[in-house]
């Protein structure tokens, strides 16, 4: 009987098939086995100890159990969709006016488990314990629906919004549960995103691979509402890299004689303005040699007066972490892609329980958390970290720990608040579990510390010939108080060092009104550098203000707080296109192929523009919020999305020329049958006679043997 049999003396027993509507049970349904966990441990004191069966958790009122993130997926039904091996134009679009639910096949017995407790007929009532989010009101929406049939179940929902996993935040959770009615702008925003991206990725991928096939051979050719304008960001930066034209400019470097010592210095002029036409232009650069040498000349050997001001400067530390800066942190720090580090961070959530939840967009706590953050601090002081511990202490001894809006603020706390140690002390790591933990300790530590404190000098010296004025500026900058850094120790020496490279030493004093001599002067000869290629931290820092390209005002605002992709998804993204060969990963750069450049071309040859520009994430964010809001039905939003997907597939069907136009290269091997030119084109290399611009001698080859597509350099050679 399951531990019925404690009902109170004197209560009928029951057979299972006749439920007492007094006895009637909540199922609480979580988005993983560790939340079930802890809402099991917060619920005990005031709901009664639960007994633990193999898929979940019971005692009188509620049962509790969990899903593994998504256990169910939207497919089209049968009669809509045509399998691989017919993607021709025939059959797209492909819209169904309704979708299927069908389970995840890794899932399968966890979807089983959790769908029977949901049909029990001692079950009343559900609660949604996903997520406080779209995608965790995703995850329950579609398992109730699938429990239902297809219908939804007919138990009245209630949702559980959790913002922290205290035991205390999980009762006031239980004692504040929102209604379903509530919820339901959330909902339509779920589902919309979802079949959306079904769509748009479906359509799209299918038209493109059909335009790619046309001429026999099957050319997969994937796109997606996030992974195609993250490639276009890679792409058009390699794009100015190839049309970057290196070009000559001069610094002018001196060093100067004062009664103390030497210090170093370079020309400038005060006049100089930006120009906002050529971005290479800077104060301290000069284009022509005569003009750097004649500078040099001019100042050798003079004696030459100093004005100086110095002024205090504090630098506090960096915000918390949310996923995406702590990916980046990685990758610059110790080469970690996106995806290692959100797997080690995931791994010291659930496995090790050291830190909070990782996949989430908020660098601040909630308001309450301060109780929770002095205990943390606590715990990190008696803990076995070492190298960590005495500054915990400090903190603790100096009173650090106190409220601040730079640290709690509840209204930039969304689905989740920062990523921060729990106050669990982790037991054994990996080293590189290790290097991520030490990473968030601390920055945990470094936000509460006071700001480390500089005095910066700002010295300019000054030669005068033949009625002219030459200025050279130096800088110092002196650690005063070091505040935070102290934390990092040695380690943020040498960042500052990299950072400032010439600014972070001190400068010897110079007495007021002191002359100095000019010791030595010489132009240096250098050249102006292409845009540096992304790396993973980079091309995450881009993918999170995808928003700045967009130039529509209220587009901008959505995209200020999504981005593309979200912090969960965009490690996955990035590996996908690196997996579909759009992209490689060399060192630590990114570097677009020659497949990502051909799928460019075709979209802005067809002129597909939504599916290259970033703005297209940034509309729908858009309107996803208004729906969040009530403020925009989901049919219309979906009339949208499904004539957006005709249009897709329209283009590339109705596209009768040739070729696409695009910027094509000219091979510089000549045709090997008669001599001509060798042009480019959208599909093949193919000679165009002596002239260039002809019909040539037929002589052509494809540019995707076996389906793998040649770079102009392969080409060359082949």
């Amino acid at each position: 009987m399951r531990g019925r049999g404690r009902a109170s003396a004197g209560a009928r027993v029951r057979t299972r098939e006749e439920p007492d509507s007094s006895h009637m049970k909540t199922l609480v349904i979580a988005e993983k086995p560790s939340v079930a966990q802890d809402i099991v441990r917060a619920l005990t004191p005031v709901a009664g100890k639960f007994d633990k069966h193999d898929e979940h958790f019971e005692n009188e009122r509620y049962v509790v159990t969990s899903a593994v993130g998504h256990l169910v997926e939207i497919q089209a039904p049968e009669q809509y969709d045509v399998k691989r091996g017919k993607w021709s134009f025939a059959h797209l679009p492909v819209i169904p006016p309704h979708f299927e639910l069908k389970p995840v096949d890794k899932t399968k017995t966890r979807l089983n488990a959790v769908v029977r407790q949901a049909r029990r007929k001692d079950v009343g009532a559900l609660i949604n314990a996903c997520d406080a989010g779209r995608e965790g009101e995703l995850i329950f929406r579609l398992i109730e629906q699938y429990a239902g049939g297809g219908k939804p179940l007919g138990k009245p929902v209630q949702r559980l919004w959790l913002q922290s996993m205290t035991p205390q935040a999980i009762r006031d959770g239980f004692d504040n549960l929102r209604t379903d009615a509530q919820m339901q702008g959330l909902h339509d925003a779920a589902r919309s995103r979802s079949e959306a991206d079904w769509l748009v990725g479906i359509n799209g991928t299918r038209a493109m691979t059909a335009f790619n096939s046309r001429d026999g051979g099957f050319f997969l050719t994937t796109v997606g509402r996030v992974q195609t304008p993250t490639l276009a960001v890679v792409v058009e930066r390699e794009e100015q890299i190839r049309r970057h034209v290196a070009r000559d400019y001069w610094e002018i470097h001196a060093t100067f004689l004062a009664e103390a010592g030497e210090y170093a210095g370079k020309w400038f002029d005060p006049a100089w303005k930006k120009d906002a036409g050529d971005a290479d232009k800077r104060a301290d650069r000069v284009w022509d040699a005569h003009t750097a040498q004649a500078i040099a000349d001019a100042v050798r050997g003079k004696a030459c007066s100093v004005t100086e001001e110095s002024k205090p400067s504090t630098q506090a530390s960096p915000l918390l972490f949310d996923l995406t800066s702590l990916q980046r942190e990685a990758n610059g720090k110790f080469g970690f892609s996106a995806k290692t580090t959100l797997a080690l961070a995931q791994s010291l959530y659930e496995r090790h329980k050291a830190l909070t939840y990782p996949r989430t967009d908020s660098r601040w706590l909630p308001e309450d958390y301060l109780a929770v953050a002095r205990k943390t601090f606590e715990m990190l002081a008696t803990s076995g970290q070492r190298h960590l511990a005495p500054h915990a202490k400090k903190a603790l001894d100096d009173g650090y720990v106190k409220p601040s809006k730079r640290i709690f603020d509840n209204s930039k706390v969304s689905d989740h608040f920062a990523i921060i140690p729990t106050l669990e002390a982790p037991g054994a790591l990996s080293e590189a579990e290790q290097k991520l933990y030490d990473l968030v300790v601390r920055r945990f530590m470094a936000v509460f510390y006071p700001s480390a404190e500089y005095q910066v000098t700002t010295r300019i010296t000054t030669a005068s010939h033949e009625g002219q004025s030459y200025n050279f500026q130096s800088n110092g900058k002196v650690l005063v108080r070091p505040g935070w850094l102290a934390i990092y120790g040695k380690e943020a020496d040498a960042e500052m060092e990299k950072k400032e490279g010439e600014q972070s030493k001190s400068l010897v004093p110079v007495k007021p009104g002191e002359m100095v001599r000019n010791e030595h002067v010489e132009p240096k000869a250098l050249q102006t550098r292409p845009p540096a290629r992304y790396s993973e931290a980079t091309l995450l820092g881009a993918m999170e203000g995808a928003g700045k390209w967009i130039e529509d005002d209220e587009l901008r605002e959505a995209m200020q707080e999504k981005g593309l992709g979200t912090p969960a998804t965009r490690a996955a993204i990035i590996e996908g296109l690196i997996g579909e060969k759009y992209m490689l990963r060399e060192g630590r750069e990114l570097i677009p192929t020659a497949k990502a450049f051909q799928l460019m071309t075709l979209l802005r040859g067809l002129q597909v523009e939504e599916l290259s520009k970033p703005a297209l994430t940034g509309d729908w964010e858009y309107k996803l919020a208004q729906m969040e809001k009530g403020q925009l039905s989901r049919e219309a939003f979906m009339r949208e999305i499904a004539a957006m997907t005709e249009r897709i597939v329209l283009k590339a069907k109705e596209y009768d020329r040739d070729t696409v136009p695009g910027d094509y290269a000219t091979l510089q091997t000549p045709c090997p049958n008669c001599g001509g030119v060798v042009q480019e084109n959208y599909r093949r290399y193919a000679c165009t006679g002596a002239s260039g611009a002809g019909e040539g001698c037929g002589f052509s080859f494809t540019k995707t043997p076996a389906g793998r597509t040649f770079a102009v350099e392969e080409a060359e050679a082949f």
